[in-house]
């Protein structure tokens, strides 16, 4: 059998090698570089140049809550996060002593609250900021104060004046300034002054200690009320917290006989 084919020769193996190169590399290769236009050599190498300093400079001042999304070797694109719908977190320690705001939250203590009340009442009110207290406070003790020492002063004069009719001593005779200077001494009835002075220093005398009773009781709930208010600063006392009563028709479980009946409703809400 004859062989008629020839080798072949270097130049068709060059062509050869060549179209197989172009079926081989990717078509986008070719598309991106007839995208670009010619530059001379010069002009090629200053624009490279140019670029890369660009997307340097681009990649360094994007700011640290961004995404930069290069597309090409000359852009860099700076995506920013949409975190306009998503709460911002703060991360506080358990022993952070400032709000939100960046104020401190009014926190008081009730030992201190009290320790002031007792100094003077009406300090732990004001410690405690309850301000609207403290006409109260004063208004009590000036009023128990006054009361006290009046019916003191009462007591000591009808004091005075029973004991210059018990005793035997005509010069001492106070009782009678209790009366007008035309009413002699001859004209009373010594059995009904003894009666009256005795019952009347008895009276006030009563008054007296029990106007004493009260300034101590006024002082102890100023201290309790210091220490409640300081106790309770932060208790919740929004409108959640709430009771209602209205009325209410209970229905029979069944119709045996069995009338509707009318109630009322409680309801707590918290």
């Amino acid at each position: 059998m004859n062989n008629d084919r020839q080798p072949l020769n270097r130049a068709e193996k060059a062509i050869c090698l060549f179209l197989a190169t172009l079926f081989i590399m990717p078509a986008s290769l070719f598309q991106s570089y007839a995208a670009r236009p010619a530059l001379p050599s010069g002009q090629r190498q200053e624009k490279i140049a140019t670029s890369t300093r660009r997307t340097s400079l681009k990649h360094d001042a994007a700011p640290a809550d961004t995404t930069a999304v290069y597309l090409d070797a000359e852009v860099a694109v700076p995506v920013t996060a949409d975190n306009d719908s998503i709460a911002p977190t703060v991360v506080t320690a358990d022993d952070y002593s400032f709000g939100p705001d960046g104020k401190r939250p009014f926190n008081p203590n009730p030992t201190r609250a009290v320790w002031l009340s007792a100094l003077f009442p009406g300090l732990g009110q004001i410690y405690n900021r309850r301000y609207w207290k403290l006409p109260i406070v004063v208004g009590g003790f000036m009023g128990l104060g006054y009361a006290t020492s009046w019916n003191a002063n009462q007591y000591n004069d009808y004091l005075q004046g029973y004991r210059d009719l018990m005793d035997s001593d005509p010069g001492t005779n106070s009782y009678m300034n209790f009366f007008p200077p035309t009413v002699t001494e001859s004209s009373l009835d010594k059995s009904w002054l003894e009666r009256t002075f005795k019952s009347r220093k008895d009276y006030f005398r009563r008054n007296r200690d029990l106007c004493i009773i009260c300034l101590v009781a006024l002082y102890l709930v100023c201290m309790v009320d210091a220490y409640v208010d300081a106790s309770m600063a932060h208790f919740d006392v929004s409108p959640n917290l709430s009771m209602d009563l209205a009325p209410a028709v209970m229905l029979p479980e069944s119709y045996s006989g069995r009338k509707t009946s009318l109630g009322m409703q409680w309801t707590l809400t918290f």
